[in-house]
């Protein structure tokens, strides 16, 4: 196997499964009756799915322990803080899911299942129909939770499906790596960048790689992590360049701590 197929195949592996996915959706559908038995009065504006899990760049919660399912829900009256709307879902989920691990994660609540977590974000709208969520500062943030996924997508398109590919392996290293960088920060990073003159996954993802640099701001660890990675791919390179395919594969195996 070639480093090239290597990286295709791990990025193409790094999705839900069929069987993931149907767990998920069974979870949501129960999710939306539970929250109207709850709700049952008009409280709750609407309900729906928002982040890495719309974008196709969610990955198996075997290779990232942080992956979840963002769910907002929005509540018609906008007339009290933010906490309040999270002490009314904690009440929610302690009901309807009382022998799941429930927890405050400011600024969600967070629903352990078995097979997924789902970080809960109320929200309302203001005078002119924007969201709006809690910041961590314990007030209220405008937001547009889907907008950046139309921007991903014609970024993908654009280069011939290979960003969120890209995104996916990328979001495996940071796993593997101890979570140097929150994940969706990242995705808007690379969905940022320029790519020019690339063929390939591995141009793809080496390119982010190369990109990535190291900061004073950043803790030592973080810095460490950069600095690896990028030793890995300048080994990948020079393996390649040498003819040395086996070895050029083994290296890059270490970049996923496989």
């Amino acid at each position: 196997m070639s480093v090239l197929s290597f990286l295709t195949d791990t990025a193409s592996n790094a999705v839900l499964s069929a069987s993931e996915q149907s767990s998920i959706s069974t979870s949501i559908s129960t999710m939306q009756s539970r929250l109207g038995l709850h709700f049952p009065n008009g409280e709750v504006k609407q309900h729906f799915r928002f982040g890495s899990s719309t974008r196709s760049t969610i990955l198996p919660r075997s290779i990232d322990s942080q992956s979840d399912i963002d769910y907002m829900i929005v509540f018609h009256d906008n007339s009290y803080t933010p906490q309040t709307y999270l002490n009314r879902l904690k009440t929610f989920v302690e009901k309807r899911y009382g022998s799941s691990e429930i927890y405050q994660s400011s600024p969600t609540i967070v629903l352990e299942l078995n097979h997924i977590k789902f970080d809960l974000v109320p929200a309302t709208t203001n005078w002119i129909g924007e969201l709006q969520i809690p910041n961590s500062a314990g007030g209220w943030m405008t937001t547009n939770p889907n907008n950046f996924n139309s921007t991903l997508d014609a970024k993908n398109k654009e280069h011939k499906s290979l960003i969120k590919p890209t995104i996916r392996l990328m979001k495996y290293w940071n796993a593997t790596s101890k979570f140097p960088f929150d994940s969706f920060m990242m995705e808007k990073w690379i969905c940022g960048r320029s790519f020019w003159w690339l063929t390939n996954q591995k141009d793809y993802f080496f390119a982010v790689i190369d990109s990535l640099s190291t900061n004073w701001e950043y803790s030592k660890w973080i810095n460490d992590e950069i600095t690896r990675a990028k030793g890995i791919v300048e080994k990948v390179k020079q393996y390649e360049k040498d003819e040395m395919p086996a070895t050029a594969e083994a290296e890059i195996n270490k970049l996923f701590r496989l």
